[in-house]
């Protein structure tokens, strides 16, 4: 692995088959603790279209289930080590509807609880300090979109090696929706969050939202697993929940912002005439007629993130524009009239967030193999990543951690992208190290649970009404 003062160095990953090599040969970071829990990974096909089994006998290497919630409430390292070898086996061996058999409603209830208490209490932006209690030589992990593909998670989590106290992770949204796995994966997320909250931090995408999985599948996904009565319904509405209460964004080292969309815009309060009467003036907060310009960190901090779906108009739009907005090489800030929410901004937009707030990298995630073809000037996410702007001050990346994506693809020929994920390390935190991976083959068979073909993209523009009515 070549290194250079203040370079950007890239690691393209063996395939996941060959995958597990020295780092001093400059392979993937060594992983600790974690060899045994991925030990039955192997998938074997089948022409049925329900999961293949990993052997001819479907009940070897059967776990222990259900899983039940510990006496005490405390999850420990192998509880999460363990829930994540039985979702990998469950996957590929019971079909969705057995997955109560698996996970209860009781332990999916403790779970997503003793979750959302910890998220809710979470600033919108999250301030992370990998040295803080003086630990040397940590690293953080930042993940961008993984989009259900529960086994290409699996494999980023051996591969870059388990959470652990030097070993931060942030990820940047989007769980769920696309892939057929996404219950699973935000679940294993959870978990992870829950026995590590001071190093795990989940950050929100535009998937988690109730607009977004009633279109890409997560919503059916869910009733499929647990029903389409009560129980199901409860499961997606506990999940929506959980959505609201997930940070917007993460400082890590006081030198790197990370979002899932990326910057957002200043919101500026016009006081309205004072009525008779009254002895308070009303304050209207109004965008229009209003040049645009970025925002602060003290105005995201305010912004009220517990929404179903972040607004497109009105006064609360810094989540919408978190969540959804795009770079571009076109100079300046503009409305995204491509997605029909957020922003589009520009090389000097990235140069003066960065220079504002005093930090090195940008880190967002957002984009695909499907938008960036559509994105003139833009790199392709074949890699999956892109450095977008570099200026005086740093650079804007995007990383997108769904190999192979999306799962389901309506086109004759597949993106098959690589995934990536970014490694920043101890002091400074501020020189991404990139490792690139191929998705794990072959993946169970299993029906998708959105018409993949019809769908419009989410790059493009939104239907506002449903997403009014979804509200």
């Amino acid at each position: 692995m070549s290194s250079q003062p203040d370079s950007t160095e890239s690691v393209p990953l063996p395939t996941p088959e060959s995958a597990g090599i020295n780092v001093a040969a400059g392979e993937p970071p060594s992983s600790t603790s974690s060899d045994d829990f991925f030990s039955s990974a192997s998938a074997a096909s089948s022409d049925e279209n329900i999961n293949p089994s990993l052997s001819s006998d479907p009940s070897q290497n059967r776990p222990q289930i259900p899983i039940s919630w510990p006496s005490d409430g405390v999850l420990t390292l192998d509880w999460v080590k363990n829930l994540m070898s039985t979702f990998d086996w469950s996957s590929r061996n019971l079909r969705p509807s057995e997955f109560p058999t698996v996970l209860p409603v009781e332990v999916f209830d403790a779970l997503v609880l003793t979750a959302s208490n910890i998220l809710h209490k979470e600033p919108n932006c999250v301030p992370i300090e990998p040295d803080k209690d003086g630990e040397v030589g940590s690293s953080v992990v930042v993940v961008g979109d993984v989009h259900g593909q529960l086994h290409d998670v699996l494999f980023l989590l051996k591969d870059s090696g388990l959470p652990s106290e030097d070993r931060f992770f942030v990820f940047n949204g989007d769980y769920v929706d696309r892939g057929a796995w996404g219950l699973e994966t935000f679940l294993l997320l959870l978990a992870w969050k829950v026995f590590m909250p001071q190093r795990v931090f989940l950050l929100r995408g535009n998937h988690e939202s109730k607009y977004c999985t009633s279109v890409y599948g997560f919503e059916k996904e869910v009733l499929a697993k647990y029903g389409d009565s009560y129980k199901g319904k409860h499961v997606y509405r506990k999940c929506l929940g959980c959505f609201e209460g997930l940070p917007l964004a993460s400082i890590i080292a006081g030198r790197v912002y990370t979002a899932h969309g990326g910057v957002f815009r200043n919101i500026p309060a016009t006081p309205s005439k004072r009525a008779k009467g009254k002895k308070n003036r009303k304050v209207i907060l109004s965008t229009e007629s209003v040049p645009l310009s970025l925002g602060s960190l003290e105005e995201l901090s305010k912004a009220r993130r517990t929404v179903l779906n972040p607004p497109w108009e009105g006064p609360n739009l810094i989540p919408g524009d978190v969540l959804w907005s795009d770079p571009s090489m076109k100079p300046g800030l503009s409305p995204n009239k491509e997605r029909g929410i957020g922003l589009l901004w520009g090389p000097d937009c990235t140069e003066d967030f960065l220079k504002k707030f005093s930090l090195k990298l940008i880190i967002r995630s957002h984009e695909g193999p499907d938008a960036r073809e559509k994105r003139s000037g833009l790199g392709g996410m074949d890699e999956g990543y892109t450095i977008d702007h570099v200026v005086p001050s740093g650079k804007l990346i995007t990383v997108f951690s769904a190999p192979d994506y999306p799962q389901f693809q309506a086109t004759e020929v597949r993106y098959k992208n690589k995934g990536a994920y970014i490694v920043l390390k101890s002091p400074n935190f501020d020189t991404p190290i990139f490792y690139s991976f191929e998705a794990i083959t072959p993946r169970p068979k299993v029906n998708p649970y959105y018409d993949f073909e019809d769908v419009i993209d989410s790059d493009e523009e939104l239907d506002l009404t449903m997403m009014v009515e979804a509200s």
